[in-house]
């Protein structure tokens, strides 16, 4: 499904189909030009980075929380540590 979502953001118009999460199963259709696996292997961490922190993220109210009692600072001290551990690419 990754595989899928990272083509797509890469090029919203592509046309392909794929047999499993492996860049060598990917039939491209209908013309559609060839995106490199590097590219997708790009678009793809990026999209496991977004997917890893999303899941450690305190909730909202948890974070609002957090602030109330402990301060901003500390606050972005505990997201900074997050963004860290799953760093952009």
């Amino acid at each position: 499904m990754k595989l899928g979502k990272a083509i797509k953001l890469i090029n919203p118009s592509a046309e392909f189909i794929y047999k499993s999460e492996d860049y060598d199963s990917i039939e491209w259709l209908n013309g559609t030009t060839p995106i490199s696996k590097a590219d997708i292997e790009a678009k793809y961490t990026e999209i496991e980075a977004q997917d890893n922190r999303r899941k450690e993220y305190p909730s909202i109210v948890d974070q609002l929380d957090d602030i109330y009692h402990n301060g901003i600072d500390n606050w972005k001290a505990t997201i900074k540590a997050i963004k860290d551990k799953y760093p952009k690419e």
